[in-house]
């Protein structure tokens, strides 16, 4: 649980703002610290999520192999949770979206992403789910999984 707890700080971290424009609040340092190391801070935060998302996305950072002790990454939990949930993040739009923001809310590989991009430019906009998992080398099941936050 640690583990995972800790990766999802990290990954949070990096899917954000710049550090001048985190939120003010207990544990924005702990945030910057362990997040700075491994990631551009402008990535942490932009992955909008619920406690138990934050959570995961913290272990997972873990497992990768964030630095931080367990009070590190309490904090940076508290933080992201208070002032980044998921309530949030307006929809996804596919056919505006940058490749950033299909990896950070779609919880994409950067390949996948810029396989997204590529195809909608080679194919015109998309206009269901469906023509989104014609993508080659995407992961259908991720697309299924966050399919309530897409718009077309």
């Amino acid at each position: 649980m640690l583990s995972a707890f800790r990766w999802s700080i990290s990954f949070a971290l990096v899917c954000g703002p710049a550090w001048g424009q985190l939120r003010e609040g207990a544990g924005r340092e702990e945030v910057q610290r362990v997040c700075s190391t491994c990631h551009e801070v402008e990535r942490s935060v932009s992955l909008r999520q619920d406690r138990e998302g934050w959570k995961v996305t913290i272990n997972k950072m873990i497992n990768l192999g964030a630095q931080g002790s367990e009070s590190d990454f309490a904090a940076a939990l508290e933080y992201l949770a208070a002032n980044y949930p998921a309530a949030a993040m307006p929809k996804l739009n596919v056919n505006t979206a940058p490749a950033i923001d299909f990896e950070a809310r779609l919880s994409l590989r950067r390949s996948e992403s810029a396989a997204i991009i590529r195809y909608r430019n080679e194919h015109g906009s998309f206009k269901s789910i469906e023509d989104l998992k014609k993508v080659p080398g995407i992961d259908t099941a991720k697309i299924d999984a966050k399919k309530d936050v897409l718009v077309f």
